[in-house]
């Protein structure tokens, strides 16, 4: 297969990407873009940003389709089962690599049925805990959490979900025992952390920083490999005592097994520039996200560690999620 991408005279469009010598030009018809989680929510807000930049590219309408329920699986399983073609992509999340080790059963092969293009963005989660915990520092929280047993809670936005994983890791790290408490959704497991009725989480690190800065919550640490620009004086976790800790909540572009790799190319190419446009890099930035823009070999990559990751973290902590 060989990839032309020409510039129509006086266009400036791009021309159709050939598939072979008998095919007609790829991409012939509109293109969808499932995201498997509600309008509104990042992963949304995120294909809309980037699908309209790659409209002109494609010479093709790109159509999210929101496709939620059962922790991304249903729309997840939509791409899962769609033609390999290039017309549907999947704007896949942390729950995907998350979801292959908790779930027992799945309809779908997370790690067989789908081909990566592109990590779009990380962003990292950040620990805080309630001002009330004699923990300054996470050496402090370990510790205390060793002089009592099963007395602290960590509150997460869910079962399966990656605060809860990242509870998980540490938990598994640290060799320490802490009650996990799950919530309908990150916004009312922070009410209750506010109010002291539960001690700890990894939460999305926008979504906590209001009650840092205001006193609410004290951050002790951040779960990515390198501090965050928006609280540099926070210390990752691996720089607090536990290397190897590494948990983030990922964005990227899948299509289903079998797409052609001049189509992968390609949309990685697009959706790359579209991520690293000035106005919409420039907010993820602020916002506390690290624009990445793999290529798809690096997202594979990626994506084997993380599947490694969790299905040690599932098997040591007997993690499983009730369908």
């Amino acid at each position: 297969m060989k990839r032309r991408t020409v510039l129509a005279a006086g266009a400036g469009a791009f021309l159709p990407l050939p598939l072979a010598a008998n095919e007609g030009a790829w991409p012939s018809r509109p293109v969808r873009m499932v995201v498997p989680f509600p309008p509104g929510s990042a992963s949304d807000t995120l294909a809309r940003g980037i699908s309209a930049k790659m409209t002109d590219g494609l010479g093709q309408p790109i159509a999210v389709e929101n496709r939620p329920g059962a922790g991304g699986t249903i729309g997840t399983d939509v791409v899962a089962k769609a033609p390999a073609d290039g017309t549907t992509f999947l704007l896949a999340t942390a729950a995907h690599t998350i979801t292959a080790a908790t779930y027992p059963r799945l309809p779908f092969s997370a790690k067989g049925d789908f081909v990566p293009i592109t990590r779009l963005i990380s962003t990292p989660l950040v620990l805080v805990v309630h001002p009330s915990m004699e923990a300054r520092n996470l050496q402090e929280l370990v510790a205390l959490a060793k002089r009592s047993p099963g007395s602290i809670s960590f509150a997460s936005s869910g079962n399966g979900t990656s605060h809860q994983m990242a509870s998980e890791f540490l938990k598994s790290l640290a060799g320490i025992d802490i009650l996990h408490v799950p919530y309908r959704g990150s916004a009312p497991a922070q009410i209750d952390l506010v109010a002291g009725r539960a001690q700890m989480m990894f939460d999305n690190i926008v979504a906590v920083m209001g009650h840092v800065r205001a006193g609410r919550l004290r951050a002790l640490a951040v779960s990515t490999p390198e501090r965050s620009a928006i609280l540099p004086d926070v210390p990752t976790v691996a720089e607090s005592g536990f290397p190897g800790f590494e948990v983030s909540a990922w964005f990227g572009l899948m299509a289903p097994q079998g797409t052609p790799d001049a189509i992968v190319e390609r949309v990685a190419e697009l959706a790359g520039k579209a991520v690293r446009s000035p106005d919409l890099s420039e907010r993820l930035v602020a916002e506390g996200a690290m624009v990445l823009a793999e290529r798809p070999a690096e997202f594979r990559r990626f994506l084997d560690a993380d599947f490694q990751r969790w299905e040690v973290v599932a098997r040591e902590g007997n993690l499983r999620i009730a369908e």
